[in-house]
């Protein structure tokens, strides 16, 4: 049988153990496991089988570790990397269809704005899909949640995304608030009641 569980005991983890020798250790709901795959631990509960093996309830557990202003700053600065990317490569395609360097320069910079149009829609899908963040932010292992750690909806996201723009006003003062939160929230994390949260570590 395959050795697949890391179980934290006494702050140290050990193993691995088959899924026949967890039986009989003193594992209860909050225990810290690790299987194969995964980047971080996780309490005994949120797995399936060890809720059917222990007889334990799915916790809801709220979330501890928060992303911090530098790790949210540099996830945006990928996204608009990968944006302005896609943006060059659309301009490229498009100068196949227009002539002339003034043409072109102009049209260059009618498509320009778009760039945040898009990056608020993807922000808006990308947070509240099952990956719970955009590329920027999945690279950084951070993740968008609501108050109790669970994924957000459509709406949600949208309200999130959209108070950015009180975030920005006055002087980007809406996202160095999250300096003077203990949950590091921004202005919109606020208004929408959402986290922004890391992989936790042991």
């Amino acid at each position: 049988m395959e050795r697949n569980y890391i179980v934290v005991v006494n702050g140290k983890p050990e193993g691995p153990y088959d899924f026949e020798h967890l039986k009989d250790m003193s594992i209860v709901s909050g225990t810290f496991v690790r299987k194969p795959g995964m980047d971080d631990y996780k309490e005994a509960h949120e797995f399936p089988e060890l809720r059917a093996l222990f007889g334990f309830s799915y916790e809801q557990t709220a979330p501890q570790y928060f992303a911090s202003f530098d790790q949210r700053l540099l996830a945006a600065v990928i996204d608009y990397f990968i944006l302005f990317l896609v943006y060059i490569v659309v301009v490229l395609c498009c100068f196949a269809f227009v002539n002339g360097q003034g043409e072109r320069i102009s049209f260059a910079l009618l498509l320009l704005p778009l760039i945040p149009v898009f990056k608020f829609v993807y922000g808006v899908f990308a947070e509240a899909s099952a990956k719970q963040g955009t590329i920027g932010k999945r690279l950084l292992s951070i993740k968008v949640t609501d108050m109790g750690g669970a994924r957000v909806s459509i709406g949600l996201s949208f309200v999130r995304n959209l108070g950015k723009i009180l975030s920005v006003a006055p002087l980007f003062f809406g996202y160095l608030y999250s300096f003077l939160n203990k949950k590091q929230q921004c202005f919109h994390d606020v208004a929408a009641g959402t986290l922004v949260i890391k992989d936790r570590l042991i």
